[in-house]
């Protein structure tokens, strides 16, 4: 007999599952909770606020490659579906719990009850209620498979009662572990061989042919044998945001980011490719500037794992439904590398590109102004940050300056970026160093996005978690700046300002008062020495940066 509680189930099972952190805001399956002490070496991170349990569980998701765990009470529930929509737009395996409603007590007025559930549909993969201990083997694997399965994206369990008091139920409950789906991907489809050698037929053809490498090559992790077949046939790579790391900036295919978020070098190539090859990227509105580049119509190709996501924006001359990593693999055996030498003039246009890129920008680049140029920030990071860190980065003109300014040049390097949430980064980047304690990770958001969830510092401290969090500090929203001038006929009023201008705050300071280590940088010669002393530190660093509130990051689309 395996008679035990859910408590005692859902403690081991986790354990048995990988997990090593839960990030929640009690009380939430407080026996669980208990359990995982007694039972298991799980660490339960109580943290501020229900979103940024998600946006931790989130960071630790896609630093692992792993499902990770967040949990919440019945009256944090849409907290936690408010957050959930950044791992669902960014593809990331993250498993809610949350507590629910009592059937004898529903449409009574129970105290902080509302119907949770139909909120969750637009943001997971699985959205399901547990009303009996019976269910939890098969939920949680259930839970487990969806997560990591095709394209990965968060589930939702909801445990009936509102700390979810069904764990203390008892029943026979096996302990079964398919440790297939515990990690992403659990299932590689390798394509159909003819699919592959249509593809191939029209890459080794084409004369201007680009490759754009997504986010499912780094879940594949496809990223050498990308290089390997790029390298075969002499074909130029772009990536999106999300796949910035699958392709060395330093590497002469390298066109870099396309899009909205991206670099102009990368625009123009794409524009002037002939033939464009889709591989692990949904094709969004982000990675091509909104159906723009490349041009709908253009002559197209899309291999994903996904088979809904092969042809839903481009018309396409061939596709492989399949696993990144395979199929690359699959062409690399069937290529015939003697065609490369018809694409060294494209190869040298696209090199003139980028090399154009650089010098245009190289001023700001290495800018001695004060205040602080954010290119001139990015450009540090690029050349000060270790070979192996994990670099985090979040949306609005955060993402707009990194994914335009910043280069990934190893292949130990990681970089993972908010899908749209402003404020997503800070918390991101505590999850994310709880999955990779011994890598760097650093962080690269503004004073916006750090004010949402600033309260993190004090968690960041009570856990010892020591990520590196530089904040480029212009006391503004200042990406609002062009938007508010447009809707002023030109140029807005002193009084506009106010809607997207703060007060001016010393990040260190409060650092050092919760406990951190607080760094100020206002020249940029500075930067360099605040880095390696944050590097060497063996706690959580806040390193502000005061930098030009008139810097607008460039439209990489004229």
């Amino acid at each position: 007999m395996n008679k035990k509680t859910g408590a005692v189930f859902l403690a081991r099972q986790l354990e048995a599952y990988g997990v090593s952190h839960v990030f929640m805001v009690p009380a939430i399956l407080r026996r669980t909770l208990v359990e995982m002490e007694m039972l298991t070496s799980i660490n339960r991170l109580h943290v501020h606020s229900e979103k940024t349990a998600v946006y931790m569980a989130d960071g630790f998701a896609r630093a692992s490659g792993r499902p990770a765990i967040c949990m919440a009470q019945v009256i944090g529930a849409l907290n936690i579906a408010a957050g959930l929509r950044e791992p669902f737009l960014a593809n990331s395996p993250v498993i809610a719990l949350t507590g629910g409603r009592l059937p004898e007590t529903k449409f009574k007025h129970v105290y902080q009850e509302v119907d949770d559930v139909p909120a969750f549909e637009p943001v997971t993969k699985f959205n399901a209620t547990i009303d009996n201990v019976n269910r939890f083997p098969d939920m949680l694997e259930q839970a487990y498979r969806e997560a990591v399965s095709g394209c990965p994206g968060p589930v939702h369990l909801q445990f009936q009662g509102n700390e979810g008091q069904v764990d203390l139920g008892e029943a026979d409950l096996e302990q079964r572990t398919d440790m297939r789906f515990t990690s992403v991907p659990p299932f590689r489809p390798q394509g159909e061989e003819r699919d592959v050698l249509a593809t191939l037929d029209i890459l080794q053809k084409a004369k201007k042919p680009v490759i754009i490498s997504g986010g499912g090559v780094k879940y594949s992790r496809a990223s050498a044998a990308l290089m390997q077949f790029a390298e075969g046939l002499n074909i130029p790579v772009a990536t999106s945001l999300n796949g910035k790391d699958t392709f060395l900036a330093n590497h002469p295919l390298a066109a870099g980011v396309v899009g909205t978020y991206s670099r102009g070098s990368a625009n123009q190539i794409v524009k002037n490719a002939d033939t464009i090859c889709f591989i692990g990227t949904k094709t969004g509105g982000m990675t091509t500037h909104f159906w723009n580049i490349p041009e709908v119509g253009i002559p197209a190709i899309q291999i994903d794992i996904d088979p809904a996501e092969i042809g839903r924006n481009y018309p396409l001359k061939a596709s492989v439904q399949g696993d990144a990593l395979t199929v690359v693999e699959k062409m690399l055996t069937l290529m015939d590398t003697s065609t490369g030498k018809n694409r060294e003039n494209w190869v040298k246009e696209c090199n003139r590109i980028v090399s154009n890129w650089y010098s245009d920008f190289d001023t700001l680049l290495k800018s001695e102004d004060v205040p602080i140029r954010p290119e001139r920030l990015c450009s540090e990071l690029t050349n000060l940050v270790p070979s192996d860190s994990l670099i985090v980065v979040d949306t609005g003109h955060a993402g707009m300056w990194m994914g335009g300014m910043f280069d990934i040049t190893s292949p130990s390097q990681d970089y993972i970026r908010s899908a749209g949430h402003l404020g997503w980064a800070f918390p991101a980047a505590l999850g994310a160093k709880c999955a990779l304690p011994q890598r760097p990770v650093v962080c690269f958001t503004g004073d916006a996005g750090f004010w949402y969830h600033i309260a993190e510092i004090e968690t960041a401290v009570r856990w010892n978690i020591n990520s590196i969090i530089v904040v480029n500090n212009n006391s503004a929203g200042n990406q609002s700046k062009t938007g508010f001038d447009r809707a002023y006929g030109g140029t807005q009023t002193e009084e506009a300002k106010k809607m997207w201008n703060f007060t001016k705050v010393n990040f260190a300071n409060i650092a050092n008062e919760i406990g951190a280590l607080g760094l100020r940088v206002e020249k940029p010669g500075q930067f360099a020495g605040a880095l390696d002393q944050a590097l060497e530190a063996k706690r959580p660093v806040i390193i502000d940066v005061v930098t030009d509130v008139d810097a607008i990051a460039p439209a990489a689309v004229s």
